[in-house]
């Protein structure tokens, strides 16, 4: 009799990959023991459902009694019906795929290679385990009854849940999918870092989405830096109109001041203090061209700047990165819708795949062990999809990671620009204010210094010396 040796496969059972060990018969055989090789079938689970459960928590055995065929015909299995004897009360006998001959028990369920016997003394050999094989390691044993009855455990209720999908449910139940994302619960798993710690960086908190209070629709955390740039914008632009206002005050300002000058009301003061009013209206006249001046370094150095800033493809370019994001939202909304279908699938299949083992364990036939077998490989094939699937899904959401921080930071370094830039000629309109008033200033002080200098007495004296028409004065008539 040939070796045994194990040839690893997977099959899905109770909403888990579980492999499977089917033993491959090697050595000198026949081609008839070649063509039965299906022995004792195993279930193990896996140790990933899918890139959720890499934790490597060992889930709980879960296995399911399935009908395997006999790895080879001992010397007490006869091929053939050759006795005519009656069998005993409730036995009856039935011809496998492969023309071996079994019997079954309708009242205990017992299953037998052998020809079960009326004698009192010859009772028949309990069956010691579910799925025995007549055959261990290629030698044939004693214990040659294969069981076909249902598995020894108690039998679970359809809508029970079994400790292996228990323990399932109870890893998936730290993670939540919200809007397609996938997020830890609060309080599982290992506590998340900052990725730029104390920095309050975008990079860090925009991860959820935020409810709309206009309506019952939500906005993408990428959408509210997003916002705030455009917003920025906006600002900015309302910033270099009001400096715009100023510029035309300033200016209307100093054509006021530059018409009043000119004015010839006051013209004939005289003395000191007409010296001091000519030197106002002067003065007001120098400071007309200050302010002119000062509108238009307004213009040049604020305003201009102002406007100009970030003019040229700014909004194409956050276009591009919204419309980059969203493309990758959708793209992982369609994997999740991908995994949702195939984990429907997959539970479909193992619906089917319990409905028929059940079936095989009221009724033993031929055409529910073919069965079993297809709906075994369905669920199989769904369950390697659904892997695919949440793959998929993981690499495209991990994707979409990489460039939500690349994006949002690339957005926190533009707001940063912003910021500076209009610090930067902010401080530029203040510092030529200052020098306007230092300016006007300047131009104030000999206006002062006049006006300080202003002495009645004196300008009485020159008044007099211009305008007097005599200094002699009249005296009394003489008789």
């Amino acid at each position: 009799m040939g070796r045994i040796t194990e040839s690893p496969d997977s099959t899905w059972v109770s909403g888990v990959c579980q492999e499977r060990m089917p033993l491959i018969f090697s050595g000198q055989q026949t081609s008839r023991q070649q063509q039965k090789y299906c022995s004792t079938t195993q279930l193990k689970l896996s140790a990933a459902l899918t890139a959720q459960l890499k934790s490597g928590a060992e889930i709980e055995k879960s296995s399911i009694g399935f009908i395997h065929k006999p790895a080879a015909v001992s010397s007490g299995a006869p091929t053939e019906e050759t006795d005519s004897r009656p069998l005993p009360p409730g036995w009856r006998s039935y011809t496998s795929p492969e023309g071996l001959r079994y019997y079954v028990n309708s009242c205990s369920k017992e299953t037998t290679w052998r020809r079960p016997s009326s004698s009192a003394e010859a009772p028949q050999r309990p069956l010691a385990r579910q799925n025995a094989s007549p055959y261990a390691n290629g030698q044939h044993t004693e214990a040659a009854d294969v069981a076909l009855r249902r598995p020894t455990g108690t039998k679970q209720h359809p809508g029970s849940v079994s400790p292996a999908k228990r323990q399932i449910r109870e890893v998936k139940e730290t993670k939540i999918t919200i809007n397609c994302v996938t997020f830890p619960l609060p309080g599982e798993g290992p506590e998340q870092q900052l990725l730029k710690p104390n920095e309050w960086s975008y990079c860090d908190y925009f991860w959820t989405d935020k409810k709309d209070p206009q309506g019952t629709a939500s906005v993408a955390g990428f959408e509210v830096p997003l916002q705030k740039q455009l917003k920025g914008k906006q600002m900015q632009k309302e910033m270099s109109e009001f400096i715009h206002e100023r510029i035309k005050i300033e200016e209307e300002y100093a054509k006021n001041l530059s018409k009043l000058s000119l004015s010839p009301l006051a013209a004939q003061e005289e003395g000191t203090l007409g010296e001091a009013w000519t030197q106002l209206k002067k003065s007001l006249h120098d400071e007309a061209e200050v302010h002119l001046k000062f509108s238009n370094k307004l213009h040049t150095e604020v305003e201009k700047p102002l406007l100009t800033f970030r003019a040229d493809h700014f909004k194409k370019d956050l276009k591009k990165y919204d419309h980059h994001i969203a493309d990758l939202r959708k793209q992982l909304a369609s994997r999740y819708a991908s995994v949702e279908k195939s984990r429907k699938a997959l539970a479909d299949r193992q619906k089917d795949l319990e409905v028929k083992t059940q079936q095989l364990e009221i009724k033993l036939s031929n055409k529910t062990e073919e069965d079993i077998k297809k709906a075994r490989r369905k669920s199989t094939q769904a369950g390697d999809d659904l892997m695919r699937c949440v793959d998929l899904y993981n690499q495209t959401q991990c994707k979409w990671f990489e460039e939500m921080v690349t994006t949002s930071m690339e957005l926190e370094k533009l707001e940063v620009e912003r910021i500076e830039w209009i610090q930067q000629h902010l401080r530029q309109y203040t510092t030529l204010r200052h020098e306007t008033d230092m300016f006007n200033q300047s131009m104030v002080e000999p206006v002062d210094q006049l006006l300080q200098n202003v002495d009645p007495a004196k300008d009485r004296e020159l008044w007099v010396k211009e305008n007097n028409t005599g200094d002699v004065r009249p005296v009394d008539m003489d008789i």
